[in-house]
């Protein structure tokens, strides 16, 4: 058996012993071990920081230019919708299912079998550091981000998630803003002309209908969404104020300033403030080595919806992996076997054409 072709089987049995290992956001000590074990058999130096493990190229030389290969092993919790037993690794008619089989368990196998299969080479143009990290699903403290100042300085990454093995090239942020419409609190009997939640129609029909102006090429236009209303307690009191939270997704025209910047200044709120502004847009140039690279192979290019690590990267990066985004956190979760196959083969091919 070739060595590529063996490691894709021992990563296919690592993606099943994952699956079969309880690792939500902020609880992925256990499959953190496992991977840890992995490598420690393939003979690579790993180090762990919390629940992320991450480990460099053998012959890694500060002189030269680092790639990073990063994707998760934490997984949201199941849906009720499963018809199949989501911590049990499941082979049928080709598919392996399972929680965390597709988003993102079969990336991460995949380049770390990859990470592996250049772990000893010498001469490399790139040095090469691999991250399985923690907390990507809850966005939370203690995964990718907080590694950054900890492995050595990265110059460009590719994140797994599945993609179908094509290039999505950028990549939307993420800003969600809580807002208040006020009004006069009463009592239902009594006339009102200040009630909150009247005053909450025509914002909503502002949100709505609201454009952002600059539209890009590869992410289309920002898109904004009211997701969440509040309001009231009981149902002879109209209440003092509407609470709203919207869902911005910013293509890489803006940063998430700028979007802020823009709905403070003219939402018809009495306030809006955004939680968070560090889950920018991302992208990679389309002359990008990588890019091109991976064109050569016949892999298309794309924008991406959905937000993934790359919000915490400030280098060029590009979101390519093995599955299928649509089965994301679906119920009975699955990714194709050959899936795994092609993903480490495209993955291997892809390096050999820049890092050799």
């Amino acid at each position: 058996m070739d060595a590529i072709k063996q490691l894709t089987n021992d990563a296919i049995n690592l993606l099943k012993s994952l699956i079969e290992t309880q690792s939500f956001s902020t609880e992925e000590d256990q499959t953190a071990a496992l991977i840890e074990n992995w490598l420690a058999a393939k003979n690579i130096d790993y180090t762990r920081t919390k629940n992320n493990v991450w480990a460099i190229n053998k012959h890694f030389d500060k002189s030269k230019p680092t790639l990073l290969l990063n994707s998760h092993h934490d997984t949201v919790k199941p849906n009720n919708g499963y018809t199949k037993n989501p911590f049990k690794a499941i082979e049928e008619n080709g598919k392996l299912y399972g929680l965390g089989s597709n988003d993102a368990g079969g990336c991460l196998v995949s380049l770390i079998a990859t990470f592996t299969y250049f772990y000893n080479q010498e001469h490399l143009k790139y040095n090469l550091v691999l991250v399985a990290s923690a907390e990507e699903e809850n966005s939370g403290p203690n995964g990718l981000n907080s590694m950054l100042s900890i492995i050595p300085k990265v110059d460009v990454a590719i994140v797994g998630e599945p993609t179908l093995m094509h290039l999505a090239v950028a990549e939307k942020g993420l800003v969600v803003f809580d807002a208040v419409i006020k009004g006069t609190p009463s009592h239902a009997a009594h006339p009102n002309d200040d009630n909150a939640i009247y005053k909450a129609i025509p914002v909503l029909k502002w949100f709505k209908d609201f454009r952002f102006r600059e539209t890009s090429e590869a992410l289309g236009d920002v898109k904004m969404t009211v997701t969440q209303i509040n309001a009231g307690v009981q149902h002879n009191a109209v209440p003092a104020d509407v609470k709203l939270v919207i869902d911005v997704r910013v293509n890489d025209k803006y940063s998430n300033q700028e979007i802020a910047d823009l709905l403070v200044a003219n939402a018809p709120c009495d306030s809006i403030v955004p939680r968070s502004l560090r889950l920018n847009s991302s992208s990679i140039p389309i002359d990008h080595e990588l890019v091109q690279a991976g064109i050569a192979l016949g892999r298309t290019t794309y924008g991406s919806p959905t937000l993934s690590d790359q919000a915490v990267l400030s280098c060029p990066s590009l979101k390519l992996g093995p599955g299928d985004s649509t089965r994301s956190h679906s119920a009975d979760e699955f990714i194709y076997l050959n899936e795994i196959e092609e993903g480490v083969q495209i993955y291997i091919d892809l390096l050999n054409k820049v890092i050799i």
